[in-house]
């Protein structure tokens, strides 16, 4: 039976040398027994662009590329952190960059996959600044920026949404009941796998008097959390590390 993998927020940064590690040990053993990967966003802490230096990053990016070519199939959504990450950055690190939302069929059942960022509609302040930074011509000027008044601008942007969060609720920064459930109609499936949260949990509930479950993918902050799927019928959530 092939089994899928699915990850997300990582949060892969230089400061962490102990979690990079744990995530290139992961590749060198787990994934290499799966057919596919899904990295559903924020594998890194932050983007830059494609001309990013990447430090600390490259064993990753290596080591992904080289299970790529021995034949894993590597799926890259972006998240709220890494949604510069473009084709050449694909190309580096051997993977195919997928939508989000996107549709992933599974022995001919559609499951849907998203990073989860918009389904937290109760958070407006963050709302405002996704769309704002997910506005093509936002993304062209800072681009067009030198790397190091990026970088200074993405440190700000950083500080400034550390202070907001620590000022709102828990219950704002997690899902919206109905943008799930709007999700879950709009798309027709039965099955959702997101991250974003970091709150690690599989869902099962009831739309329109059919039974569907939401998977919620955990971070790596302190140790690792994967989904490893065989059908959509039968998966398991697990932390390690």
């Amino acid at each position: 039976m092939p089994k899928h993998l699915f990850i997300s927020d990582l949060h892969l940064a230089p400061e962490r040398p102990d979690i990079i590690q744990l995530f290139v040990e992961f590749l060198n053993n787990q994934a290499t027994q799966a057919e596919s990967l899904y990295i559903l966003g924020d594998l890194v802490e932050y983007w830059l662009g494609d001309d990013d230096k990447a430090e600390g990053l490259n064993a990753v990016f290596d080591c992904m590329k080289q299970l790529a070519e021995n034949g894993l199939k590597i799926y890259l959504m972006h998240g709220n952190r890494d949604f510069l990450m473009g084709e050449q950055l694909a190309q580096r690190a051997g993977c195919t960059l997928i939508n989000d939302p996107y549709i992933a069929e599974f022995d001919n059942v559609p499951v849907l996959l998203m990073h989860g960022d918009t389904l937290c509609t109760d958070d407006t302040r963050y709302q405002e600044l996704r769309l704002m930074l997910r506005n093509p011509a936002w993304q062209k000027d800072f681009l067009s920026k030198p790397l190091a008044e990026r970088e200074q601008m993405a440190i700000a942007l950083r500080k400034q949404s550390k202070e907001e969060t620590q000022s709102k609720t828990a219950d704002i920064m997690d899902v919206n009941s109905d943008a799930v459930s709007q999700a879950f109609l709009k798309h027709q499936v039965r099955l959702m796998i997101h991250g974003h949260t970091h709150r690690p949990d599989i869902h099962q509930f009831n739309i329109d008097g059919k039974p569907v479950k939401r998977v919620v993918l955990g971070d790596w902050y302190t140790q690792g959390s994967v989904l490893e799927f065989d059908d959509t019928e039968h998966f398991k959530l697990t932390s390690f590390g």
